[in-house]
């Protein structure tokens, strides 16, 4: 094939003296020819040799197509573009993979019985070690565009053509292919170079378009699936407020089908909570957490909502996002990061007498329906447990329980804790308004501590409030509807109270509908082991200790009268657990005074009347227990009478209160 090829250039006079002699003295060869020569002749490769290329095999070169699929697709119509300049001229556009492959190929139909290029085939290789220099394997090294002509290919059955090639990179840099030209030297001309190049930058500037495409499809999608699935409403309005977007959630809060919504004027939905005009100014200007009403098919629906403009150009207000979030489920939040939540079961409830399970009896059989409680007992007896516990087991244990001490807050600032405050309310109040705990435990249970020290001003609003079970902020108007269980717990006789005129009696009345008393640790003396033994492997838990307890400890415990309950009790366990260096507890590791409550020796008379005091105490419990039986029997006979009661049982009023009082009877 060589042979049929005018050789009239001075590269033809170069390339054989390289050939033959070795010689690099080459003044008319061009740089980067002569390093492409000197690597083939370095990879033995046979100038002379006029056998056809070698190519891939069928299953190889189906998988290469699909690998290369992508380029092939997007370099097809910029192939066809430069196709049509060369058509009918013997020229071949060609496209290779990284490895010099021939994966696509535009010709005339003669190109196979045309000795210039018979080697261009689909699946033929063009590598420099197969065949020799030439523009696609050379810009393959290089990695830069080059033309290839005569005399300057390696192998001498490729003198005929002239070859021009540009590499193809993909977005991160890579080389993925090569596009090249070729025809008959005869034909060389510059600007089939300029022809590949253009189009390589062609390919390379599809190739990046539909990548950001690609991309952008990515993004949008991720867009798309986070809009459906947030749990907040969302609504994109235009610029005039007609809703344009909805999301799942925002057709669930208000109440409405997407196709239904689109085109309404969002403020015909979504009103100021204290406005009753309707305003597009607040969807144009940016806003956070802005409380305001949801007019629904099921009644309106408080929610806070927060506003952001986007602008299409500068300066121009294209639309609003509004994302929507009902009060409760903030609420929610609030209560699940701020601790307003109940973690004690009564499992959590130490103790086996018959004292102690009446009351979790008692307590259990209240979890069940949503009535008021009132807890009554000594401080330190754990009423806050029973609380939790009642709460835990009602149909709200998923909903915030939340606590307030009524002894513990100063007179002026129990209706703000309770109720909440406006922006602007009083002095020093923060900004933005503040949740009261009836806000916060909405749809739960409002635990109020110590009630009986409750001022009487606030208890005429806590009344109104469970009558009404609306609140309305100090500084506001707005009645807000409040869903509140009511545990109440107090260590005083609330009927006692009652009649000295501290505490109002219909206040009274509305939260003792279900009254549970807790009792005293002196009551239960046989829990006292049982609660020791816990708070000890508590803390030795906590520490990684093993502490034993000397029996004598329990001995002198129960003697005690522990007018601190459990809470005392806990106390001296931590202590003695401090105390203990030798990792047992003794007597001696007891305060004070608590071990001068310890016996005396026995001796035969002392334990015969300790023994009769016994039998004297027990007889004394079951006559109380037979006149409280009574006692409850006439109050209910004369519906909470106690005058009538008094009279039956030969009493006075007041004995009769007193024994209420100490058997724990509320009416």
């Amino acid at each position: 094939m060589g042979n049929n090829c005018k050789e009239t250039d001075l590269v033809r006079n170069d390339w054989e003296s390289f050939i033959k002699n070795g010689e690099l003295n080459t003044s008319h060869v061009r740089n980067d020819i002569l390093k492409s020569w000197i690597r083939c002749k370095n990879a033995s490769l046979n100038p002379y040799d006029d056998g056809r290329h070698p190519s891939l095999d069928k299953a190889t070169f189906e998988e290469s197509l699909s690998k290369k699929e992508r380029l092939i697709r997007i370099a097809h119509p910029f192939m066809t573009n430069v196709y049509k300049f060369v058509k009918g001229t013997g020229f071949v556009v060609v496209l290779t993979n990284e490895e010099g492959y021939i994966l696509e190929m535009f010709a005339d139909d003669d190109v196979w019985s045309n000795p210039v290029t018979n080697n261009f085939f689909l699946g033929a290789s063009w590598e420099e070690t197969v065949a020799g220099t030439n523009a696609i394997g050379t810009a393959l090294i290089t990695k830069e565009a080059v033309q290839v002509s005569g005399s300057e290919h390696f192998c001498e059955k490729h003198h005929c053509l002239t070859c021009s090639a540009a590499p193809i990179f993909d977005v991160s840099g890579e080389l993925i292919g090569i596009i090249d030209i070729s025809g008959s030297v005869e034909a060389s001309h510059l600007h089939t170079l300029g022809m590949v190049v253009s189009a390589a930058e062609s390919i390379m500037a599809q190739l990046r378009i539909e990548n950001k495409n690609v991309q952008l499809a990515m993004v949008n999608r991720k867009l798309v699936n986070f809009f459906n699935m947030v749990s907040d409403g969302v609504l994109i309005v235009d610029s005039f407020g007609a809703i344009t977007e909805m999301n799942p959630a925002a057709e669930t809060i208000l109440t409405i089908r997407k196709r239904d919504g689109l085109g309404i004027q969002v403020q015909k939905l979504i009103t100021p909570r204290y406005t009753t005009s309707e305003t597009l100014a607040l969807f144009q200007k940016p806003c956070a957490y802005k409380e305001c009403v949801i007019h629904t098919d099921k009644g309106q629906l408080e929610v806070i909502i927060s506003v952001e403009p986007f602008y299409d150009q500068p300066e121009h207000f294209a639309g609003s996002f509004v994302t929507i979030r009902p009060v409760k489920q903030v609420q929610k939040l609030i209560n699940r990061f701020s601790g307003y939540m109940a973690s004690l079961q009564f499992k959590d409830i130490i103790g086996s007498s018959y004292e102690i399970r009446e009351a979790i009896r008692l307590a259990n059989l209240t979890a069940i329906n949503n009535s008021n409680v009132l807890l009554t007992g000594e401080s330190g007896t754990g009423k806050e447990i029973f609380a939790q516990a009642i709460h835990n087991k009602s149909s709200q244990c998923n909903a915030p329980f939340v606590p307030l001490n009524c002894g513990a807050i100063p007179r002026e600032l129990i209706g703000s804790e309770l109720f909440g405050y406006e922006d602007g309310a009083f002095t020093g109040a923060k900004r933005g308004g503040r949740l009261g705990k009836f806000e916060l435990a909405s749809g739960g249970t409002l635990f109020l501590d110590e009630i009986g020290d409750m001022p009487l001003e606030h208890q005429t609003v806590l009344l109104r409030v469970i009558q009404e079970k609306k609140i309305v902020r100090i500084g506001g108007d707005k009645m807000i509807p409040v869903d509140v269980r009511l545990i109440c717990a107090t260590n005083k006789n609330l009927m006692e109270e009652v009649e000295k005129g501290t505490f109002r009696r219909d206040l009274f009345y509305r939260l003792n509908v279900m009254s549970i008393m807790i009792p005293p640790l002196k009551d239960r003396i046989e829990d006292i082991p049982l609660l020791f033994r816990h708070f000890l492997n508590k803390l030795c838990d906590d520490r990684e200790q093993n502490i034993r307890v000397d029996r004598s400890v329990y001995d002198c415990l129960k003697l005690y009268e522990w007018p601190g309950n459990v809470r005392e009790l806990q106390n001296i366990v931590e202590r003695a657990v401090n105390l203990a260096e030798d990792g047992v507890i003794y007597k001696h590791h007891l305060p004070k005074h608590i071990r001068s409550f310890e016996k005396q020796p026995e001796n035969p008379s002392i334990q015969f009347a300790e023994n009769l005091a016994a039998c004297r105490y027990v007889n004394k419990k079951e006559q109380q227990a037979q006149e409280r039986e009574n006692m409850l029997v006439l109050l209910n006979q004369y519906a909470g009478n106690v005058s009538r009661v008094a009279k039956e049982m030969g009493l006075s009023r007041k004995t009769v209160y007193n024994k209420m009082r100490d058997y724990a009877i509320y009416r």
